[in-house]
């Protein structure tokens, strides 16, 4: 029979009840989990090895995560999920903004955790195998303009210029140029980009959005256009 890797999840919280409840949640339900307690274990860990998410406390002794975030969107694309005590929305947008992909506030429940997990990992992986929802002629590279989507790939290039895209933004880019020249709600928008909309809001697309753009404009380009009171779609 052949062999299956398991799913990799390196787990960073300095609170030691809080890994052990994560740890064993995850363990549970079939992930490899190693965990750590600050901030320089974290990624000296994701230097040393490949991991397929990193569940990343913000609030961290020393190098906080939102620090290691950014240390780790500067060599790696692999999906974050931040966990806070804290609930403000502007430490929310702060963690996606630098490249997280999701959010769970503390105190949250075993089972709440592993689904938000299996929602990330869902639209995160394997982007070059789109949800049942997009549309069947899906092809493997499109092209528009000076934007080249490889999805197979994972890369993005405007101008000959490779762009370093998340999963997730990835995901978001190609629901958009699949149907070039068509406004999309944001919760179509949702609907085609994540395969959960259940643990994703508008904020939360808003926020992928403008860190797509962001990528772009430091090269001369915007590839999204805001149709406001519509949503979003593809710039000609």
């Amino acid at each position: 029979m052949q062999h299956v890797s398991r799913r990799r999840i390196l787990v960073v919280d300095d609170e030691a009840r809080i890994r052990e409840v994560v740890e064993y949640a995850l363990k549970k339900e079939g992930f490899e989990v190693v965990s750590v307690s600050d901030g320089i274990a974290a990624v000296g860990a994701a230097q040393e090895a490949t991991f397929d998410l990193v569940v990343l406390d913000v609030m961290l002794p020393g190098m906080d995560g939102l620090e290691v975030c950014r240390q780790l969107r500067a060599s790696t694309t692999t999906p974050v999920l931040f966990l806070s005590a804290r609930g403000e929305e502007v430490d929310r947008v702060v963690g996606l903004e630098l490249g997280g992909d999701d959010y769970l506030t503390k105190p949250f429940s075993p089972r709440e955790l592993v689904a938000r997990v299996r929602a990330v990992l869902r639209r995160t992986s394997q982007p070059d195998a789109p949800p049942a929802n997009r549309t069947a002629e899906s092809t493997a590279v499109i092209r528009h303009g000076d934007i080249v989507i490889d999805i197979e790939r994972h890369e993005v290039r405007y101008q000959e210029q490779l762009l370093r895209l998340t999963p997730t933004e990835l995901n978001l880019l190609v629901a958009l140029y699949q149907r070039p020249g068509v406004v999309l709600s944001r919760d179509q928008l949702m609907e085609r980009a994540y395969d959960d909309t259940a643990v994703v809001t508008e904020r939360t697309l808003d926020t992928h959005v403008r860190r797509i753009r962001s990528k772009f404009r430091k090269h001369g380009g915007d590839p999204i256009a805001t149709v406001h009171g519509v949503g979003y779609k593809a710039n000609d």
